[in-house]
């Protein structure tokens, strides 16, 4: 255990202390570990250069503000055992080991109607069965099947410790101050009542500046035009790799990146493969960036075209708009000739990307309960009186349209 008793300095939430000796071999898993090599918003470093942080300072930062919850949770008299604290910072360490390359960016494209929490499941389940069942009530507690709901919404809810982190990190390390959000104080005002996390009249304006924040990062950060045109050409690069392998193209890439692309990965191919997740696992950025690098000089113009653009950050231009028919066909045309491609394969040089946010703040099963002194709740639409939260419940929409500038 001595061995085991890691501090960690982390840049935004200072000296993070490992809880145990089952929480330092979680961390040191293979499975975790991996996500050191995950990039934690994507290609978000095209907009912002500093956005270099991964999904293991992520989750090792929600595990701490984990461990700060449960510490003040239990000063006010809520009793979690510890078999329970060890099941929610084991759930929250282990939230995101399903994510693939470049985090959200690449999900449905490598494989095809699996989700990373689908995957996350699979992942946890494996470990369990290596750790005999020490991960039972984490698995419990991430399906939302324990009997105390409120670990749940810890976990994953309006006001779980993955956005208290991922907000805090995201808004340092990308510069955008007006993200940072007071992650201490909304802890110190969370309780619990009739098995719902409810947060103390006090902390009103810590959630109001929490919901704005949150509302600010999507737009600033993670639907940023350029970040979504950096997107949108990294995923045509792999639509065009799995095309070239499904026509019997033999490119470059690593063995677990081969798996993927050379053949349609779904639901049924991890029921089925035991090579699937063994395939996984072994996926990171890093696969996709030396595919990428080798590619920029392959015969075929159109993956070269774009992986050498992806490469030397010459990004899909940007309209907030979509194009006229007229004025597709007539960008069409260009890149044919261009290229000398055919008109159908034009299609992996531009993308309409419809973006919204559904809602910053949703009232439902879930809802932000504000606790008042006499224990009476309300929902923080109701009881903010600085602030029309409703507002933060209505769409946002935005038509993106993404294309290859050949004049540049």
């Amino acid at each position: 255990m001595t061995n085991k008793s890691k501090i960690i300095n982390d840049p935004v939430f200072g000296f993070i202390t490992i809880p145990n000796a089952f929480l330092y071999d979680l961390i040191q898993h293979p499975y975790f570990q991996r996500l050191n090599r995950i990039k934690q918003l994507g290609v978000a470093f095209f907009v912002y250069p500093g956005a270099q942080h991964t999904r293991f300072q992520h989750s090792l930062g929600a595990m701490y503000l984990m461990n700060e919850t449960i510490k003040q949770l239990r000063f006010k008299g809520q009793e979690i055992s510890n078999d329970e604290a060890n099941g929610l910072l084991s759930a929250i360490l282990l939230h995101d080991i399903g994510h693939a390359p470049f985090s959200h960016v690449l999900e449905n494209i490598l494989i095809n109607g699996v989700s990373h929490e689908e995957i996350t499941l699979m992942l946890m389940k494996k470990i369990n069965a290596a750790y005999n069942g020490e991960l039972d009530i984490a698995i419990k507690i991430f399906n939302n099947l324990y009997h105390k709901k409120f670990m749940h919404q810890l976990v994953s809810g309006q006001l779980d410790m993955d956005r208290l982190d991922y907000l805090r990190r995201d808004s340092f390390f990308t510069g955008v101050t007006e993200g940072t959000i007071g992650s201490a104080r909304i802890i110190k005002m969370l309780n619990v009542q009739d098995d719902k996390l409810v947060v103390e009249a006090k902390g009103i304006y810590s959630i109001e500046n929490f919901l704005v924040a949150r509302r600010f990062m999507y737009w600033q950060v993670y639907l940023h035009k350029t970040s979504v045109a950096a997107e949108k050409l990294l995923v045509k690069i792999l639509k065009r790799a799995k095309a070239l392998c499904t026509n019997g193209e033999t490119l470059f890439a690593s063995p677990a990146l081969a798996y993927f692309i050379r053949q349609n990965v779904t639901q049924e191919t991890f029921n089925t493969d035991t090579d699937a997740i063994c395939n996984f696992i072994a996926l990171d950025d890093s696969d996709i960036l030396s595919a990428i690098k080798v590619w920029a000089k392959h015969p075929d113009i159109i993956l070269s075209t774009l992986s050498q653009a992806f490469i030397n950050r010459k990004l899909f231009k940007v309209k907030q708009q979509d194009l006229s028919a007229n004025e597709r066909n007539k960008l069409i045309d260009t890149y044919v000739q261009h290229f000398g491609i055919e008109r159908n394969d034009a299609s992996y040089f531009f993308e309409v990307e419809p973006l919204g946010i559904s809602s910053t703040y949703h009232r439902g099963n879930d809802q932000i309960l504000i606790q008042s002194s006499d224990g009476s709740l309300l929902d923080i639409a109701d009881a903010s009186d600085m602030l029309d939260i409703t507002i933060l419940d209505k769409k946002v929409a935005k038509n993106y349209f993404c294309y290859y500038s050949i004049n540049r």
